[in-house]
């Protein structure tokens, strides 16, 4: 019989439902958390007007997910990205209102992932770009502050 390798996971202290549920005095519930999109939902504005990145974002509830309707900064007009699907994120394996989320653009040339996390009342969105064109172009980085 052929040896079973078990491998060693890691888990953070965060990634310990019970821990989590203990210190912050909640019940087991019934059904299984889901992350409410409702903090991130709406339409958010790059504050940098002047911004050469995102211009706006809309972001939608879509059942326990939510859906990402990205636009740049293209002249005259702001280069409609499409809508994409996205995945929201809780600040604990414990919390349900939704403090991030992440989506994924893929373009003829570029794969551009969006990660935004809200912070007092503002979001912070950054982009990772990876180009697929063997254009020679380096990936690259970008934050832009959005408000509604």
């Amino acid at each position: 019989m052929p040896s079973v390798k078990v491998e060693q996971q890691y888990r953070a202290p965060s990634d310990i439902l019970e821990k989590q549920r203990e210190l912050l005095g909640i019940t087991t519930p019934h059904v299984a958390l889901a992350v409410a999109s409702a903090p991130l939902v709406g339409t958010w504005m790059n504050c940098d007007h002047a911004t050469r990145n995102l211009v706006r974002v809309m972001i939608a509830a879509n059942g326990n997910e939510i859906t990402v309707h990205a636009f740049g900064a293209c002249s005259p007009n702001p280069c409609d990205w499409g809508q994409v699907n996205g995945t929201v994120y809780a600040d604990n394996v414990a919390a349900t209102p939704a403090v991030a989320f992440t989506a994924s653009y893929t373009f003829a040339f570029k794969v551009t992932t969006i990660v935004g996390h809200l912070d007092n009342g503002a979001l912070f969105v950054e982009t990772y770009d990876h180009f697929t064109d063997n254009s020679g172009r380096a990936d690259y980085y970008s934050q832009n502050i959005m408000t509604k």
